[in-house]
């Protein structure tokens, strides 16, 4: 009998070996919303799950918005970002409090791919031929396609670490060193948004010292800030912090806190609109927003080569924010959670939604926050 006969005959033999029990076993394994969806308490858990996920949806769709622009790529796609991943996840998650969807520092991550493949001064050969996608432009579907990439190429190293078992090594990751990362990653993003605080055109700015160049260019173009956007802005952020602080001081008198991310939204842009603000005081709007959800389509592969590099930052980044997070939770509500499993469902929380023109995701503390706050008790 040749090597390759009995390279036959051994698989067979394993094949032939697995029963159904085994089958039952892997599945259970990983696919965590078999084990929770049968025993789950709908007379205790529904109510408060459905409340916190109101809320969710809310501070979803706000953040989506937010980090498509950070992303570099058209607004609606955060909302695709903030409404794909978290389906993937929750089959494949063990994280009752971890919610993915848009991050800040992937979308930082993937903003870097954009504008190197796609700079803003190709607008000038390209936002004006309408894709027939979406209604957006080609412009639009080209940068959405590189994040897309960013993302599927990103979901593809994660899960080939779950293959390689990696999540064993995450003992390492040490309180100080996720710490320092949200630190940083939060300066950072703060700055990224500086800019549109201010009202100010800036070109992209990204690098080793990138961080120095963005304060240094506003200093040397201070006069271009427009206060419009500014007052704009300031007035936003005292809303947003003092209602805030209104319904964590009076939590235990009002059944639902007041969601002021959206009524913001909602009020600045009926604002806009009959102000003409655009037009008037020069101030940037987010446009069109396309309807309905997208058809699948795959992202461009013949640009994975040139985003190697951002892959892996989303792929690392992403898993270490959202594990850290997986496991205070666990840790503060007592169940457990497979460090290797998390690799799997944030791999193809990140490469499936990148054939619906989702940027990179990851779970983010202010969600997490939020389901601890509303009193979630599951990933309903």
């Amino acid at each position: 009998m040749t090597g390759a006969k009995r390279k036959r005959s051994t698989l067979g033999r394993k094949v032939q070996a697995i029963r159904f029990e085994d089958i039952k076993v892997w599945c259970l394994r990983r696919l965590p919303i078999l084990k929770w969806v049968p025993v789950y308490n709908w007379k205790e858990n529904l109510i408060p799950d459905v409340v916190s996920g109101m809320m969710l949806a809310i501070q979803q769709v706000t953040q989506g918005l937010a980090f498509a622009v950070l992303s570099s790529v058209h607004p609606v796609f955060g909302l695709y970002g903030s409404f794909f991943p978290v389906i993937v996840y929750a089959i494949f998650g063990m994280g009752r409090h971890v919610v993915t969807g848009t991050f800040a520092l992937t979308s930082l991550i993937s903003a870097n791919a954009v504008e190197r493949l796609v700079p803003s001064v190709s607008a000038n050969f390209t936002t004006n031929n309408n894709s027939g996608v979406l209604g957006l432009s080609e412009f639009e579907m080209q940068r959405i396609g590189v994040a897309a990439a960013v993302s599927f190429l990103g979901g593809i190293i994660q899960v080939t670490m779950f293959m390689l078992q990696l999540g064993s090594a995450t003992f390492l990751l040490t309180e100080p060193v996720i710490s320092a990362m949200t630190t940083g990653a939060a300066t950072h993003v703060v700055t990224s948004q500086v800019k549109y605080l201010l009202g100010m055109k800036m070109p992209y700015i990204s690098g080793p010292l990138g961080f120095f160049h963005i304060y240094a260019y506003i200093f040397e173009n201070i006069g271009s800030v427009r206060l419009e956007a500014l007052l704009l802005s300031l007035l936003s952020i005292v809303m947003l912090v003092l209602v805030k602080e209104l319904n964590e001081k009076f939590q235990r008198n009002i059944k639902v806190v007041l969601p002021i991310d959206l009524v913001l939204i909602i009020a600045t842009s009926v604002a806009c609109y009959y102000a003409d603000m655009e037009y008037v005081y020069g101030l940037e709007v987010v446009g069109h927003i396309p309807e309905g959800l997208p058809s699948p389509k795959t992202p461009p592969m013949n640009v994975l080569p040139e985003v190697v590099t951002e892959a892996f930052g989303v792929a690392l980044v992403g898993y270490v924010a959202s594990l850290a997070l997986a496991q205070s939770s666990a840790k503060k509500f007592k169940y457990t959670v497979d460090d290797n499993q998390e690799f799997l469902a944030h791999g193809l929380s990140n490469v499936i939604p990148s054939f619906f023109f989702c940027i990179p995701s990851a779970a983010a503390m202010g969600r997490t926050a939020l389901l601890y706050s509303t009193g979630a008790k599951s990933q309903v």
